[in-house]
């Protein structure tokens, strides 16, 4: 079979579909990745059949762009960014939709996959790394958690649904309209199947979502052969095993005092910190911290003892996953989501959000994590998230839906 797998993200949205992307390719399937351009390098590694979409994401969320998370613009740019290019990506998905048995759709590209689908008389199949189906069971991922009576958790994720698509409606009729001649839509669509690149040991599948709606595990990208730059292995070996803090694409902070509130809060303690986008001058750092560079969480988070993170889906995923408690540090989106996650799971300390962090609240949440009994409930999440194998139950998933 063949399929045009279609997303818009950061790096951290695009590995999981590069990774289905080349499980599809393995299992006999013809895949092609469709999504932002410079998020492209792990299809490229993996050898997927893969073209950029219109959009840089760093101007929205790096860089210039930092500003608009500091001032919590980042959603509306994001919105805006993707209506603009909203006609663009729906003539690449037509164009390298045709002939294909299926599409596999995520994040901003989403209503653009719908439609390219629909046009295209093909099955459309949505792909998420946090839920979006309505439930009883928890509230909107995309609201601030504990905030609502529990009766009004299906109609939170309804409202919010909604929500979205009102601000994408208006551009998407319009792509729909120039591109596709299909009329505009006035709702959301539903009823179609939802695959989640979510482990069922952190969130396990609420018993009121729909049949063709399946929490599958993590996609993982395979395990490679990866040789550390000499200064890491030293430093691994030259004490106990450090506390990994990074924070991925995340930035609008200021530099100077989120380094203030890392130097303070480990107190000394051995740390790798990877900078990402967060502008922090690695110069700055003192003896105990050892700046790291895009390295493999597989083979870096199991030795480590605790990771210090955003709480995106991934690192949240890789962190359980290596057996370590995690100090959660949200900064935006379903990142609160996932932080309650490993609360409730009793594997971090409970963080409200980056603007919550300093030295003290830092080595508090340390010292959380560092407790046996947490550590001892991480390392048992961790062999069974181990057990796990996403991709297959995505592939056979898909192949069942598509057949």
């Amino acid at each position: 079979m063949k399929f045009l797998v279609l997303t818009y993200g950061s790096d951290g949205d695009t590995r999981p579909l590069a990774a289905l992307s080349r499980a599809l390719i393995d299992a006999g399937h013809e895949a092609h990745l469709l999504a932002e351009g410079a998020s492209l390098g792990t299809a490229t590694a993996l050898g997927v059949p893969a073209t950029p979409l219109a959009g840089n994401i760093r101007d929205v969320l790096g860089h210039e762009g930092a500003a608009f998370q500091k001032n919590g613009n980042a959603p509306r740019e994001l919105t805006r960014m993707a209506n603009e290019n909203a006609e663009n990506w729906l003539r690449s998905a037509v164009e390298f939709g045709r002939g294909c048995d299926a599409i596999v759709i995520s994040g901003l590209a989403g209503f653009v996959g719908l439609s390219a689908a629909e046009y295209l008389g093909v099955q459309a199949i949505g792909a998420g790394l946090f839920p979006l189906t309505p439930t009883s069971a928890f509230a909107s991922p995309l609201l601030p958690p504990g905030k609502l009576p529990r009766m009004f958790n299906r109609m939170s994720q309804q409202l919010i649904n909604s929500l979205v698509w009102r601000a994408f409606r208006k551009s998407t009729n319009a792509a729909r309209q120039r591109v596709c001649a299909l009329p505009p839509r006035k709702s959301i669509w539903v009823g179609h199947p939802m695959l989640y690149g979510v482990s069922p040991n952190l969130l396990p599948r609420p018993d009121d979502w729909p049949s063709n709606t399946l929490v599958c595990g993590q996609w993982l990208l395979p395990a490679k052969d990866w040789t550390p730059p000499a200064r890491l292995s030293e430093f691994l070996a030259a004490g106990e095993a450090p506390i990994y803090i990074g924070f991925g694409s995340m930035g609008g902070f200021e530099p100077r005092r989120m380094l203030e509130a890392i130097v303070g809060g480990l107190a000394g303690r051995r740390a790798l910190f990877y900078p990402g986008w967060s502008g922090i001058d690695v110069s700055q750092l003192p003896a105990n911290i050892l700046a790291v560079g895009d390295t493999p969480h597989d083979w870096l988070l199991p030795r480590t003892a605790v990771a210090v993170h955003h709480g995106g889906s991934g690192t949240t995923h890789s962190a359980s996953r290596a057996g370590i408690p995690s100090v959660v540090v949200p900064f935006a989106g379903d990142q609160a989501f996932w932080a309650e996650r490993l609360y409730q799971a009793g594997i971090a300390a409970k963080l409200s959000s980056w603007k919550a962090l300093n030295a003290t609240t830092l080595a508090d949440s340390i010292r959380f994590a560092e407790q046996d009994d947490v550590r001892a409930r991480a390392q048992a999440i961790g062999e069974k998230m181990r057990k796990e194998d996403g991709l297959q139950a995505a592939v056979k998933a898909i192949e069942s839906l598509v057949s």
